[in-house]
């Protein structure tokens, strides 16, 4: 049974989670930099295409895997153009555009524009496809019969973790705490 047209419909739902994503996180930051989140979004998926498309969506989905670890790419998408499962690509590829935008929130008004799109490209390039790969690409996971429900581990988990990273090395946003003269710490709402 064919899938193409599930894959497509199922494509299109997860991309527009980018929409609700950037909504999300606009309303948790100050106006001035609405744009700038709107943006990061933006450049998640199509910095995301770029790269996954070249490389990340080998390392996922290769036929042939380094010990389960890390697929080698094959390039069929240039190759065999016709016979190529472009369906499942594009579907892959919404879920990796997920897995990088669930950051840019976390990291919302702490890092220069291009220090982000650079975060982007590598997460869509090798953190996601690697990982997802175990999973989803056959490899170790998959081979020990572990089932990811939703991408509750292979979107979520990863996205989160990258998150909590990014916010950890960033630090809180410049005026969140106020340190008073007697030492104690006050929080200041954003406004």
């Amino acid at each position: 049974m064919d899938m193409s047209v599930w894959f497509l419909i199922g494509a299109a739902l997860v991309f527009f989670m980018q929409c609700g994503f950037a909504m999300v996180e606009t309303g948790f930051t100050r106006a001035k930099n609405a744009g700038n989140i709107i943006m990061k979004n933006l450049m998640d998926f199509c910095i995301g295409t770029v790269v996954f498309m070249f490389l990340g969506y080998g390392l996922m989905m290769g036929e042939h895997t380094f010990f389960g670890l890390i697929g080698k790419p094959d390039l069929t998408l240039f190759t065999d153009f016709e016979r190529f499962d472009w369906s499942a690509f594009v579907f892959q590829l919404v879920f990796c555009a997920t897995a990088a935008t669930i950051v840019s929130g976390a990291m919302a008004e702490r890092t220069k524009f291009s220090a982000y799109c650079i975060y982007s490209a590598i997460i869509s390039l090798v953190v996601y496809p690697i990982e997802a790969g175990w999973v989803w690409g056959g490899g170790w996971l998959a081979e020990l019969s572990y089932i990811d429900f939703a991408g509750s581990s292979v979107i979520h988990m990863v996205g989160g973790l990258s998150a909590l990273v990014g916010a950890a090395i960033l630090g809180p946003r410049i005026g969140k705490y106020t340190k008073n003269e007697d030492g104690t710490v006050t929080s200041n709402a954003i406004p």
